[in-house]
């Protein structure tokens, strides 16, 4: 069984990470995401991070392509934590 805990925002994603975002993907990103899972299944196109572990977790597999180019755009060398992403 596994848990999760909260519900990451775009800015605490750059904070924890130390990205910045373009202001293009960080309006996309808050435009599509999904505040709360609770049991249900997260929306096509949609996103939800969370907390522990520290995850972008998208709708299904097309999707979580789409995000990780978007997130391959940036210098990940220096990155502060890393940031998995998943579907399902």
């Amino acid at each position: 069984m596994s848990i999760y805990l909260g519900n990451v925002s775009v800015e605490e994603i750059e904070q924890r990470t130390g990205i910045t975002l373009s202001d293009e993907d960080r309006e996309y990103l808050k435009e599509h995401r999904q505040h709360k899972i609770n049991n249900t299944k997260i929306e096509r196109g949609c996103w939800h991070c969370f907390d522990i572990p520290f995850s972008f977790n998208a709708s299904d597999e097309e999707t979580a392509e789409f995000y990780l180019d978007m997130f391959k755009k940036y210098d990940w060398s220096q990155c502060k934590e890393p940031l998995q992403i998943v579907w399902g």
